[in-house]
């Protein structure tokens, strides 16, 4: 059985750490779905945050064998129920008279914003939990869509508990 979960993994802000640790991915036979890395609030350590499906007892393997390289500090699943996940998405639509309106309408409902408009195309940028975000790009399909980047899933757990000082 395959199940979607969302690792959070600190590391050391250097180069070549990122390849180390997607690496142990591709040797494990995992398909990542997503991938966000930014710095944390040390510059000394970044977060990765992977979205990607598996059985349990590969999961374990996986992340038993993340803990043991060297320039990891923290790895842990995130506990769907006690968390915020948000992701990001850029879409380009085609700008036609005839349907601008409900293109804007649907920008209001989903409460996304409109940040770039020319007379043949809108980019419309929305943020929220990725199925929002599949939804909004369902609603948008019949009006053309041009083009898409998403930025994958951020997560972090609710409450005042870090996941680097747990």
């Amino acid at each position: 059985m395959n199940n979607k979960f969302v690792i959070a993994v600190y590391v050391d802000n250097r180069f070549g750490v990122l390849t180390r640790v997607t690496s142990m991915f591709t040797r494990r036979g995992f398909n990542i779905d997503a991938l966000t890395v930014g710095e944390t609030e040390d510059p000394a350590y970044s977060r990765i945050t992977i979205s990607l499906s598996g059985d349990g007892y590969a999961r374990e393997q996986l992340i038993n064998q993340m803990k043991k390289l060297f320039n990891v500090k923290k790895v842990e699943v995130i506990d769907e129920s006690n968390c915020i996940k948000r992701e990001l998405m850029l879409i380009k639509i085609y700008n036609k008279p005839e349907t601008r309106s409900d293109i804007h309408f649907a920008v209001d409902t989903y409460r996304a914003k409109v940040v770039d408009y020319t007379t043949d195309g809108m980019c419309i940028e929305i943020t929220g939990d990725p199925g929002k975000i599949d939804a909004f790009i369902e609603l948008m399909k019949p009006f053309g869509i041009i083009e898409i980047c998403r930025t994958g899933i951020v997560a972090l757990e609710r409450g005042n508990t870090s996941l680097l000082n747990k």
